[in-house]
């Protein structure tokens, strides 16, 4: 929904990948099942947008006029709109191990930017009328397979942004690619992705290629870099990081990264963490998605691949804070035996509400069917509705 109070918020939705199924069929129904009744709490007298989440399966199968009409029909007459899409999961993303597969393919893949090319395409024409969209997607690659592959990465990331700037030729309409940080990955923290964007994207040669591909002078094609590739900045991955709210936020306003999306999540957060937290911690060391965890001990940063290694380390810094890439809904301040990193979303969405951070607004716990069963205690819809409502209280007050 169009968010506006003394100055314009942007755009709020929520990432449907909370909701299981692979075809397209099965997308439809899940949005069939929950928007009517999130919409009514949440945007009863507004159009709703949608954050749709699209795998492989899922895109292909709008490459069927017949079924783009059909999900373009269902958007117009309950109310709907789509201004951004979740390209990150390629694959299946619910009821089995997704773990770093979830990386898979990375954009050292040719598959990575057909399918990324084709979730576009099908964003231009759900957009509304004079809207920007954009696209998230996995930050590189899994930092443990990155040697090597970074020039092919950079590579089919400019010919993807050469494919936007083809679609805005022939469209007019503005979307950007916005790549996740991502504990773990290659692009984790906001140093990383800075110095990537600096030495990959916008450096000389980066523009050159641009330009080689799209005939573009040597400005437009720099212009047209910044403009349709940035970042998507999810709270609970800075979070995790140990991040500066503030100054992460202008670090990217600085090196003039464009911030495509805001993806409003929340962290596991551990205080003290030890032998007795790590026995307490276990229940969330489930087996479908990765759980990557880093722990601060005298202003040094110890990182896990995932949670069942920090839970093996049994608080190998006894008593220093630990945070655990588990996206916990926005709502929750405190859990039974740990806090959350809400606190560090709350600053996030006050420097939104003064100078809004991006125009697109995304709230993302795809976690809900693997937390723990004590906090999975509402319907899944009016969950949704909860934390879109939580977060429409803070930046409308």
């Amino acid at each position: 929904m169009h968010l506006r109070s003394a100055r314009d918020l942007g755009h709020l939705t929520y990432c449907t990948n909370i909701h299981a199924g692979e075809p397209l069929d099965d997308v439809m129904a899940s949005l069939a099942r929950h928007l009517p009744a999130i919409k009514a709490q949440v945007a009863p007298a507004q159009p709703l947008g949608v954050g749709l989440r699209l795998g492989h399966a899922a895109a292909e199968g709008l490459r069927d006029a017949d079924a783009l009409a059909r999900l373009k029909r269902f958007l117009a007459e309950g109310g709907y709109y789509v201004f951004t899409i979740n390209g990150f999961p390629y694959g299946a993303f619910h009821g089995r191990a997704v773990k770093e597969d979830a990386y898979k393919p990375d954009w050292s893949d040719p598959a990575r930017l057909t399918y990324t090319d084709l979730l576009a395409d099908i964003l231009s024409e759900l957009l509304p009328a004079g809207q920007e969209g954009s696209v998230s997607t996995v930050p590189c690659t899994f930092k443990p397979w990155a040697e090597g592959r970074l020039a092919a990465i950079t590579e089919n990331l400019i010919r993807h942004v050469a494919h936007l700037v083809g679609n805005a030729a022939r469209t007019g309409q503005t979307i950007s690619l916005a790549l996740e940080p991502e504990p773990y990955c290659q692009l984790e923290t906001i140093e990383e992705t800075t110095r990537f964007f600096k030495e990959r994207l916008f450096a000389r040669a980066g523009v050159a290629r641009l330009a080689a591909l799209t005939g573009l002078p040597a400005a437009a094609a720099e212009a047209a870099m910044r403009r349709h590739i940035g970042v998507c900045y999810d709270v609970c991955h800075a979070a995790v990081e140990f991040e500066d709210p503030k100054e992460s936020i202008a670090r990217l306003r600085t090196e003039g990264i464009l911030i495509g999306k805001l993806q409003l999540s929340s962290a596991l957060r551990i205080a003290a963490f030890d032998a007795a937290s790590a026995r307490q911690l276990a229940a969330f060391a489930e087996p479908v998605y990765l759980h990557q965890a880093v722990q601060k001990a005298n202003g040094s940063l110890t990182r896990f691949v995932d949670l069942p290694q920090a839970l093996a380390a049994g608080g190998a810094a006894a008593g220093a804070e630990l945070r655990v890439h588990f996206h916990v809904p926005v709502f929750l301040e405190q859990m039974e035996h740990f806090g959350t990193t809400q606190a560090f979303l709350a600053q996030i969405l006050a420097q939104h509400r003064a100078e809004p951070i991006s125009r697109h607004l995304e709230v993302e716990t795809y976690t809900w069917d693997v937390l723990p069963k004590a906090y999975r205690t509402a319907e899944l819809s009016t969950a949704i509705a909860r934390e879109l409502d939580w977060v429409k209280a803070r930046l409308l007050q």
